[in-house]
Order: structure tokens, then sequence, then C-alpha cells
């Protein structure tokens, strides 16, 4: 393991072999392991051997593409004052743009041992290696630039919020063996479906590799909404057909080819780590202290602004950094048109509260990749004062709730609804004039995945 770089983050394959960036601002060292393809054991492990910074780096020569590779961060265990670092779990990269296995609901992906009396505060030694997805070596050729968007204006935009499976899984004319698939989702009978409703953009629910909470394993349930993000350049395999990740880009060209944007909903707010209860996988391992927000004063708790147990920490550079590449990633090589934030009010917290110059919207004003895709926001959060809708910057447009049940009071023949109705459909003026936002800020939707559905 030679010295490598620090400007590349995640495990970069240059032909020669592989260059691995990681960031932690509070580790003492930081370990890549790599397994075997046949059983998944683990075969090597390497520490990075420089540091420039919060990155650590090294560079493997001779590592192939489809290797596959975990992290192990070591420093203190200290819950009392925000740092969770245990060697014994493995981690996921952030960076990395596959992953292979699932996930256990099993006792030894707590860095804690939850038999204990003193929960979080004690240490578990049990590895989690068997238990947990590999980060995988990807092959740059899988992930050239990927462009041909329809660029629909946004006064034009007809949005169809949908599920990849359940859009196709009872779908009749969807062929069996695609069926749940990215491959399906774009495949002629919906495409047929989609083109003949005058839609313009398919809005996806959540497609960044999730994880299945424990509590709904427990009853035999899984995550079907996909609101548990873990890989932030991942697509989740859960959805993969004969073609894997390359079923992904091939469903982007379809819709592309048929002249229909792609929107991706996703949740940067929060991950599947959850509260200080919750199992060690990727981001609490790496640096707990940076990644998520803490409760001033008590750092082994949680701020909570999300309702899902922990809050990303988007105020920090280099969490902001992670962000930032994930989006861009998923418009230059995923061919992506666009962005849903679910609860973007969270993305703009700063720790003075709620910021619309915060350094997140700063980031995206000022980025050349982003500056020509569709953003919306989720204008809401359960934090404190997390109600914001109309507060966002020009550059967004906003889930209109009141439009929502403005329509349905119109719908069900209340009173004075036509005279609300119209001003919802004019744009919400009372809402969005202003700072020179136009009336398609307001996103007029009648149903979404929260509550009744369209049907």
């Amino acid at each position: 393991m030679r010295s490598g770089t620090p400007h590349k983050l995640g495990a970069q394959l240059d032909g020669g072999g592989v260059n691995f960036g990681v960031f932690s601002e509070n580790a003492s060292k930081i370990e890549v392991c790599l397994f075997s393809r046949e059983d998944h054991s683990e075969i090597a492990r390497y520490a990075l051997p420089e540091r420039t910074g919060p990155i650590w780096h090294g560079y493997l020569e001779g590592l192939p593409a489809g290797a596959l590779y975990g992290l192990r961060a070591h420093g203190t265990y200290a819950p009392e004052n925000g740092h969770r670092f245990n060697p014994h779990k493995l981690l996921l990269d952030p960076y990395t743009r596959e992953i292979e296995g699932k996930w256990s609901n099993v006792h030894h992906v707590f860095g804690y041992d939850p038999a204990s009396s003193a929960l979080d505060l004690s240490f578990d030694t049990r590895d989690s290696a068997p238990f947990v997805p590999k980060s995988v070596v990807s092959d740059p050729s899988l992930f050239t630039p990927l462009g041909n968007h329809p660029g629909h204006p946004w006064e034009e935009a007809f949005i169809y919020e949908t599920h990849v499976k359940g859009m196709t899984m009872e779908h009749p004319g969807v062929d069996a063996a695609l069926r749940g698939t990215y491959e399906g989702l774009a495949s002629e009978p919906v495409l047929e479906h989609l083109q003949k409703l005058g839609v313009t953009t398919v809005e996806i629910m959540p497609v960044h590799a999730f994880v299945d909470d424990s509590f709904l394993l427990d009853k035999g349930l899984k995550n079907y909404w996909g609101y548990n993000s873990i890989g932030f350049f991942a697509a989740e395999p859960r959805y993969f057909g004969p073609a894997g990740i390359a079923g992904f880009r091939e469903m982007v060209r379809r819709f592309h080819a048929a002249g229909i944007e792609v929107i991706l909903d996703v949740v940067y707010n929060h991950t599947a780590e959850g509260d200080h209860r919750g199992p060690t996988l990727c981001f609490r391992g790496l640096d707990n202290a940076s990644y998520y927000r803490l409760i001033n004063g008590q750092p082994r708790y949680y701020v909570n602004d999300t309702g899902c147990g922990n809050t990303v920490n988007i105020s920090h550079p280099q969490v902001l950094r992670l962000v930032m590449d994930s989006l861009r990633y998923w418009v230059t090589v995923m061919g992506i048109d666009g962005f849903r934030f679910d609860l973007a009010t969270t993305l703009g917290r700063e720790h003075h509260g709620f910021d619309p110059n915060g350094s997140f919207f700063d980031a995206l004003r000022q980025d050349p990749v982003l500056a020509g895709v569709k953003l919306i926001a989720e204008p809401w959060d359960i934090g404190p004062g997390g109600y914001r809708l109309g507060e966002f910057t020009p550059e967004f447009a906003e889930w209109n709730d009141t439009a929502r049940d403005t329509f349905r009071k119109f719908w069900r023949g209340d009173a004075h609804a036509a005279q609300e109705l119209g001003a919802r459909l004019l744009g919400s003026a009372e809402k969005f004039d202003r700072n020179g936002r136009r009336a398609w800020s307001s996103i007029n939707f009648v149903a979404s995945h929260d509550g009744f559905t369209l049907n």
C-alpha cells in the first residue's frame, strides 16, 4: 500500500491499481479489508498509510475491478463524547458505487452489546463482516457519462411520482422477468401509459441503497418506500434486473428516448443508522461526531429534526462535499434530470436554525453541473420551526401541501373551495411571489406517497 492521493474519495481504479480515500476527522487509523468473492471471507487488511488533513489515503497496486472491500476505523469509543469508533465493525465506503451482499438483522452489527445493561455505552467485539454487504471496486467503463436530457421547461412539467417495484410488480403487460426492476419501470407498457397521460417527468421514490429497519424485520416485514438510505452513490440492488447496475442506466436511456425526464427522490437528511441504539454500518463508525448533528452538551444523543433517529450534519464541509459529489454523480454518470429533496428544511439547518442562505444552498447555487437540473424541496421537517413552505430560494420548486388540501376540499364540495382553488392554480402567490420566484415554484400535487393514493 503506497501513499496515493487525497484528492479523490472512495475507491478509484486507474488501470494499475486502486486509490482509496476516506474522510475521518477523529479516527486514529483507517483500514481497508479485502474479501474473497467465493465466500466473502476476509483475505487481507491494509492500513491507509497517509493522512492529509481529515482524508486518509493509500494506493494498492494490482487490485482489479470487482474486488470486494470494506473499511474499519480505529479510534476512541466514548459515546458520551460523541465518538463511536469500533474496528470490529466492517463499514460501507460512503463513496462506493456498488454494494454486494445483504444486511443481516443480528446483534453483530451494533457497536455495543444490546444485551448489556449499559446499552450503547458498552463495547461489542464481535466481527460484523460476515453479516453486512461489501463495497465493490467499480469498473469505470460501467459509469461513463450519460447525457441526452429531454430538458422540459418548468412551466410544462407534469410530474408522476412512482415506485420501481410498485409500478411494475403486478403489471400484466410487463415481462415477468423484469417486474420489480429498473428495466421493468421503463418497459414499453409503462412508457406507453405515461405518454398517454402526457407525463413529462417521472419522480422515482428512493433508489439510493437502503436498509430494512430491524423493527420491521422482527415482524417479518421489509422497508418498501426506501427512505432509509445508507449509500448515496449506490443504486439499490433489490431492483436489479438481468443487467445489474447497467439496467439502471438503460432505464434512464429509455425514459429519455421517450421524452420523459427522471427525477430521484433523495434522502440526505438522515441515514439508516438511526439513533444511539442503532447499528454501526458506515457513517457512525467512520466519524460519528462529524457526520451527525449531536445534542449540544449531550453528544451521546442525536438531534432528531427528521423523526428518523438522526440528522445528517450537512453544515460540516466534508459531509457537504459528500452530498454534492453524490448529486453530481447521479446527474453526470447516471443521467438524472433533477431531485426531490426529502425533508429539505433539514438540509438548510445551520447551528442557529434553518437558513435559506446556508452552506448547502450556497453550494447548489454556484455548482455548474447542478445549475441546469430540476430541484424540488419538501419544505418541512419535524424540528423547531420546520414548516417552511414558500421560503426556499428561487432555484427550487416546492411541494405545496396547501394546494393538495385545496384540491381535495374542492373535489369534496366544501364551501368557498372554488375561490381558493383559483389562487392555487395561479401558483399560490401569497406564499411564492417574492424574490423573483416564478409561478412554477409551487408544485401543485394532488396525491403523493403520503396519505391517499391518486386512485
